[in-house]
């Protein structure tokens, strides 16, 4: 037991000035292009509150605004993306309240013109008393969220479920 204690002190005494000069070189971060190819991602959008759906929407800028320029100067039409909307966000498709949401739905209507396709679930259209009219022209209405985030999963598209926290502090606070 001694001698196992004596070795790794020995170890250990010996790794950490290595390890110390590794991180006194250091000057910095490095920028990797990574090899990007035509992407397929499904966004899951089931919110507690309909505003959040304008932080989520972000989401979808980071995904393609990247792929769209240098060095990858993919065209939208590569990009396979389709959000699902179930929560109390489907509000904000509604056309009768445009007034209250017209910042997200000029968003979306400008994604959707990239080529995003826009989903909405029927049974949280039928909670919501909303019939297909209800909604904007880019809007489809699908038989049930689960049943179309399981369809395009098994399409091979990615999941990806935004997490939209409240914020705080502004970004000079915490730097």
């Amino acid at each position: 037991m001694r001698t196992a204690i004596i070795l790794l002190t020995l170890i250990t005494a010996c790794a950490a000035p290595a390890a110390a000069t590794e991180l006194a070189d250091t000057k910095g971060g490095r920028w990797v292009e990574t090899p990007y190819r035509e992407q397929n991602v499904l966004f899951d959008f089931y919110f507690d509150e309909p505003e959040k759906i304008n932080s989520a929407l972000y989401w979808i800028r980071s995904q393609m605004n990247p792929l769209m320029d240098d060095p990858y100067n993919q065209a939208p039409e590569f990009m396979n993306t389709v959000v699902v909307i179930h929560g109390t966000e489907i509000v904000t498709v509604a056309q009768k309240n445009y007034d209250r949401y017209k910042n997200a739905v000029e968003r979306m209507r400008y994604y959707a013109d990239l080529g995003v396709k826009f989903k909405v679930c029927g049974l949280a259209a039928r909670d919501y008393d909303y019939s297909i009219d209800d909604f904007y022209e880019f809007i489809d209405v699908v038989p049930s969220a689960i049943t179309e985030l399981s369809h395009w999963q098994q399409q091979g598209y990615s999941l990806i479920t935004p997490t939209v926290m409240e914020k705080k502090y502004t970004i000079e606070e915490i730097r």
